[in-house]
């Protein structure tokens, strides 16, 4: 099956226009040769993400986690990883391009239509032998197994705090319908090696509920980073890292995605290159 004949059979089942878009560019580091199993037509050395194209989408947030996540790590290269409230693939596929060709990743969504995309997206990419995708509540996920890496992008707004989108998919990515921040650092516990890491991404001005899910959970925040979206802007959403030992918690210095003029910075383009984007 071709990406073309994949987004139209996504199409024809969600009655709605699909986008075809780059997760990762064309360098493709220890990627760049082909993928066995990969689809026909599926671009070599890199990776697309099939999504809404008035639904809930691939963002800066998915890039910078991962990015996060993959620093965390450092010499530790995790060889599997656990991506929670996976929603499309954004986070996990390129933390899973990050770990290179002998990494596997596991994969858990509950909304229907981001799980649909995601199962797109692990199959058009030719990704079937090194992802898991599990249709299912991570409230209630217990695999009985750990991971050195484990990710997640939690729903940002509390229940009441905002108008709930119409759109079950916008809903459930943004607001907490299937759990909080707690809920996912409490899956994360569950099942992180002793020494992994887990990482996730939450609004800055809800930094204290992020530490306190942490801390409930028996983990504790190693590091994190504010992300400004423009210089001279406030920042936007904080990247936290995390794991089983208590140490002092390092504080990052903000990332700034765009200049004041609105260019990309330096340290963004970095981020770019690191997943093939020249």
């Amino acid at each position: 099956m071709s990406w073309n004949a994949l987004l139209a059979e996504l199409e024809e089942e969600l009655g709605e226009s699909i986008s075809l878009d780059a997760l990762t560019g064309p360098l493709g580091g220890p990627l760049s040769a082909p993928l066995a199993g990969a689809v026909a037509g599926a671009p070599t050395g890199s990776w697309r993400i099939a999504q809404r194209t008035a639904g809930h989408r691939h963002s800066v947030d998915d890039v910078l986690t991962a990015h996060y996540a993959l620093d965390a790590l450092g010499a530790k290269r995790a060889g599997r990883a656990l991506d929670l409230g996976s929603g499309i693939g954004g986070v996990g596929l390129l933390t899973l391009w990050g770990l290179g060709p002998a990494a596997r990743l596991y994969c858990v969504e509950a909304q229907a239509i981001s799980h649909r995309l995601l199962v797109a997206n692990v199959t058009g990419n030719g990704l079937a032998d090194r992802v898991v995708t599990q249709l299912g509540d991570l409230r209630k996920l217990d695999l009985r197994e750990r991971f050195g890496l484990v990710t997640g992008s939690p729903p940002y707004f509390p229940i009441g705090t905002g108008i709930l989108p119409a759109d079950s998919q916008k809903a459930h990515a943004r607001f907490e319908l299937r759990g909080d921040v707690g809920d996912y650092a409490r899956a994360a516990a569950r099942h992180l090696e002793p020494d992994g890491v887990f990482v996730f991404c939450f609004p800055t001005p809800q930094r204290s509920r992020a530490h306190a899910g942490v801390r409930d959970a028996g983990l504790h925040v190693t590091s994190y980073c504010d992300v400004v979206p423009r210089v001279g802007l406030r920042p936007l959403f904080t990247l936290f890292a995390c794991g089983r030992e208590a140490v002092t918690c390092r504080v990052d210095p903000p990332f700034e995605v765009r200049t004041a003029e609105g260019a990309v910075t330096d340290a963004m383009s970095a981020v770019r290159r690191r997943f093939g984007f020249t």
